[in-house]
């Protein structure tokens, strides 16, 4: 069975960083493009980032690029997405979720998907 996990949130004060892990397992990582979404209270899951199986192509909402790098290991089966300069806005449930499209950026449009883990930033 298709699983992900998230792990590595928390709570930070504003200004500082986290970095998310997403273990992958029960399907081929390589051959599923990957992405990140969040969900604050009250709002729709948002993408937030993607990485595409050939090449490593990377995509980013607006509001986080220069601030967030997602990225792939292969070998460890894999997702990782780096938060720096966080901001209180950022605070939500991080998921990951995969898909065998090359890029998307729609949550429609993928096929697997995590629990999810909570990042609050404090002000």
């Amino acid at each position: 069975q298709v699983q992900l996990v998230e792990s590595g949130g928390g709570l930070v004060q504003a200004g500082g960083s986290l970095r998310l892990s997403c273990a992958a397992s029960a399907f081929i990582f390589s051959s599923y493009s990957m992405g990140w979404f969040r969900q604050a209270p009250g709002k729709e899951r948002a993408f937030v980032a993607t990485i595409s199986y050939i090449g490593g192509t990377t995509y980013y909402t607006d509001s986080v690029k220069g601030r967030f790098t997602i990225s792939r290991d292969h070998a460890k089966n894999t997702l990782y997405l780096e938060m720096n300069s966080l901001k209180p806005e950022d605070t939500a449930v991080y998921y990951c979720a995969a898909t065998r499209r090359l890029v998307a950026m729609t949550k429609d449009e993928y096929d697997y998907w995590g629990q999810g883990t909570q990042v609050t930033v404090s002000s």
